[in-house]
C-alpha cells in the first residue's frame, strides 16, 4: 500500500499527517539514526555512528516528495530519504512486524493426544509451505508431532536441521534415550520421569527439543506433557504471592558428573512483554541446594510445592505413547515433559533426541515468510 502524507516540524520531532487520517510522531534523533544511508548496502548492518551527532539534533527542512520523506540536516551532508510506506510500518511506539511472533495458545489436559498438532515428515522435508505452517502451529501450542519418519537414526535430525543448527550440550549434539547400565542422567534409566524442563542448569537452557521414536515396544514408557504457561497462569490467579516469588527469586540449578559441573541461577517462571508468562524453568532433579534467605524460604517452598503439585494434576496432562516413526517436538522452555516407568525386559524402547535453539526456530520462520512475500503476486 502506498501512503501519502504531509510533514510538520516541531521542537524535538517530526509529525507525518497521513492523507487517510491520523498522525504519527518521529523523533529527530530516531530519524537520523535510522537513515537508510546509515546501513551497509550488503550486510544491512548499521554503520552510522550515533556519537557523531548531538542528541538535540534538528533538521533544517523536511518535505514529502512523491512516496518519500526527505530531510535536510545541518551541514553539507546528503539529505535522508525515507519511504513513506516503510515509515508507516515502522513508526516508533509500534512493535515491528515479526513473522515469528506467534502468541502462545495455552492448553490443558482436555487437549488430549488427538489435539496435538501433527505434520508429515515428507511434507516438512520437501515443502517450504508445509514447513512454515508446521512451525507456526508448533510455536502457538509449544508442542507437535511429526509422523512418517524413516526407520533411520538420522531421520529426526534431518527434520530438525530443516530449521537450523543443532544445539550441542554436554550430552553431545544428539542423545539416545535408552536404559543403560551406568547412567549419568535419569533419562537413561527405566524409571518414571516426573514432568520437567531439560538442562535448567545451563546458562541458557535449550529451546526446542526433538525426540524421534525408533522403538517403543516395552511395557509402559508413555510420554506425558504439560503446558507450563497454563500452569503458571492458573497459579497466578490462585496464589498471586507465590507466583510472584517464583517469578522474581532466582534459585540454583546444577548438573555434575565425572567430567562436568554446570551451574546456573534463574527464576522458575520468567515473564516477557506485558508480563505474560514466557518461560518455565522447572527440574526438581537438577535443583541445587536452596540457598535463598531463610525468611522467605517457607513461602517459597509453599509456592514451589504448589507448582509441582499442579504439574502432576491430570487436569493439565496430555499423555500419549509414541510409536516408531513418530517424533515429538516441543518448546523445552515452555512445555514440561516426562514419562511413565517402563520394563526393559518386555521390549525395546529407544528415542533419539536433539535440540534447536529458539533463535534458530524463529529465524527459519522469518526467512520462510520473507520468501513467501517475495513470490506472492503484487
Amino acid at each position: 500500500m502506498q501512503y501519502m502524507a504531509k510533514a510538520r516540524l516541531e521542537a524535538r520531532q517530526l509529525w507525518l499527517d497521513w492523507a487517510e487520517g491520523g498522525s504519527d510522531a518521529f523523533p529527530y534523533i530516531w530519524l537520523r539514526d535510522t537513515d537508510p544511508a546509515g546501513f551497509h548496502p550488503r550486510t544491512g548492518e548499521r554503520v552510522f555512528d550515533l556519537t557523531s551527532v548531538p542528541l538535540d539534533l534538528a533538521p533544517v527542512a523536511a518535505r514529502v516528495e512523491g512516496a518519500a520523506l526527505v530531510i535536510d540536516w545541518p551541514g553539507d551532508g546528503a539529505p535522508s530519504r525515507f519511504d513513506l510506506d516503510w515509515l508507516r510500518e515502522n513508526r516508533p511506539g509500534r512493535r515491528r512486524p515479526d513473522p515469528a511472533h506467534v502468541p502462545a495458545t495455552s492448553w490443558r489436559g482436555d487437549l488430549g493426544a488427538a489435539g496435538v498438532p501433527r505434520a508429515r515428515a515428507a511434507d516438512v522435508l520437501h515443502s517450504d509451505t508445509a514447513l512454515a505452517e508446521w512451525l507456526r502451529r508448533s510455536k502457538a501450542m509449544g508442542l507437535s508431532i511429526v509422523e512418517g519418519l524413516a526407520d533411520d537414526v538420522e531421520a529426526g535430525m534431518r527434520v530438525a536441521r530443516r530449521i537450523g543448527f543443532l544445539r550441542e550440550t554436554n550430552f553431545g549434539v544428539t542423545f539416545e534415550v535408552i536404559s543403560k547400565p551406568d547412567p549419568n542422567n535419569l533419562a537413561y534409566t527405566s524409571d518414571a520421569l516426573p514432568l520437567h524442563t531439560d538442562l535448567t542448569n545451563q546458562e541458557l537452557p535449550p529451546g526446542w527439543q526433538f525426540l524421534h521414536c525408533l522403538a517403543n515396544e516395552a511395557e509402559g514408557g508413555g510420554s506425558v506433557f504439560c503446558d507450563g504457561v497454563a500452569v503458571a497462569e492458573d497459579l497466578a490467579l490462585e496464589d498471586p504471592e507465590g507466583f510472584e516469588l517464583l517469578a522474581t527469586v532466582d534459585i540454583p540449578f546444577r548438573f555434575h558428573d565425572a567430567e562436568t559441573d554446570i551451574r546456573a541461577r534463574k527464576t522458575v517462571i520468567r515473564r516477557g512483554e506485558g508480563g505474560r508468562v514466557e518461560e518455565i524453568c522447572f527440574n526438581a532433579h537438577l535443583a541445587d541446594i536452596l540457598d535463598i534467605a531463610p525468611e522467605i524460604m517457607p513461602a517459597y517452598y509453599a509456592a514451589y510445592r504448589r507448582l509441582m503439585q499442579k504439574t502432576r494434576d491430570p487436569a493439565y496432562l496430555v499423555t500419549l505413547k509414541l510409536g516408531a516413526g513418530e517424533m515429538v517436538v516441543f518448546d523445552n522452555r515452555r512445555v514440561l515433559h516426562g514419562r511413565a516407568a517402563f520394563v526393559p525386559a518386555t521390549g525395546r524402547r529407544h528415542l533419539r533426541g536433539c535440540y534447536v535453539d529458539r533463535g534458530e526456530f524463529d529465524s527459519r520462520m522469518r526467512v520462510l515468510a520473507r520468501e513467501t512475500a517475495r513470490t506472492e503476486p503484487a
